[in-house]
């Protein structure tokens, strides 16, 4: 079971609870399309990767923007639109398709069983430095309270997503464990702000030997449930 009860389950979604690549490039090969039909000139020019390398360099150039995804894509598209003569109105049409194609996500074959099971043990905060809605996905009404990096003003390993979870929920830094894939952005940087954390390891990659091993490796959540229940006093 837990070393000690918390109360707040924090849980990154993108990689942790569904692929994310797939997704992404699902939703960018959507938006592409519409462009050419409504922008043509601008896809002419154009494909999906120099799409991607105008975006890092728009956060580049304005950083105060960069924890903010879907701002970035907006206004990124918005300044090429102009470039090209249309107007730049249409990027908020874009970002519109781009996002509903951002929630068509599959989780694993595990999520939505011990989502549902932890539910009632503790309560759950999904967290993101991406822009999925979770209210728009699969597993809509499953958790208490969807941050993003965005809401946050500052995107990981900035405590600021965490904070915001810890403020709300009213708990403690100790009252609260986090789940997710990445070693630094997830598990050091939970830790930093004093949350223990368990690395979602799905692919079996070695853990970074510069750093000090999570509370727990998983490769899937199945086991969670019964830990929080106190059925296994291993994951």
């Amino acid at each position: 079971m837990p070393p000690q009860p918390y109360r707040l389950l924090t849980i990154d979604l993108d990689d942790t609870l569904w692929p994310c690549a797939p997704v992404i490039r699902a939703a960018e090969e959507a938006l592409h399309a519409w462009l050419g039909r409504v922008a043509p000139r601008l896809t002419e020019r154009h494909d999906i990767e120099d799409l991607r390398r105008q975006r890092r360099a728009l956060m580049a150039r304005r950083p105060d923007l960069a924890h903010d995804l879907s701002a970035v894509r907006r206004e990124a598209l918005a300044e090429q639109l102009l470039a090209h003569g249309y107007p730049a109105a249409l990027a908020d049409e874009g970002l519109a398709l781009f996002r509903a194609e951002r929630n068509r996500v599959t989780p694993y074959p595990d999520v939505l069983p011990a989502l549902r099971a932890l539910a009632g043990r503790v309560r759950l905060v999904s967290i993101t430095n991406g822009n999925a809605e979770v209210a728009h996905s699969p597993l809509r009404g499953l958790f208490e309270r969807s941050l993003t990096a965005a809401e946050a003003g500052a995107a990981r390993p900035d405590p600021a997503l965490f904070r915001l979870a810890l403020d709300w929920a009213g708990v403690a830094p100790g009252q609260c464990l986090h789940l997710g894939d990445d070693p630094y952005l997830d598990v050091e940087a939970a830790r930093a702000c004093g949350l223990a954390a368990i690395w979602v390891n799905r692919t079996g990659r070695p853990w970074p030997a510069e750093l000090a091993p999570p509370l727990a490796i998983v490769a899937d959540l199945a086991a969670l449930p019964r830990w929080f229940a106190g059925e296994t006093h291993a994951l």
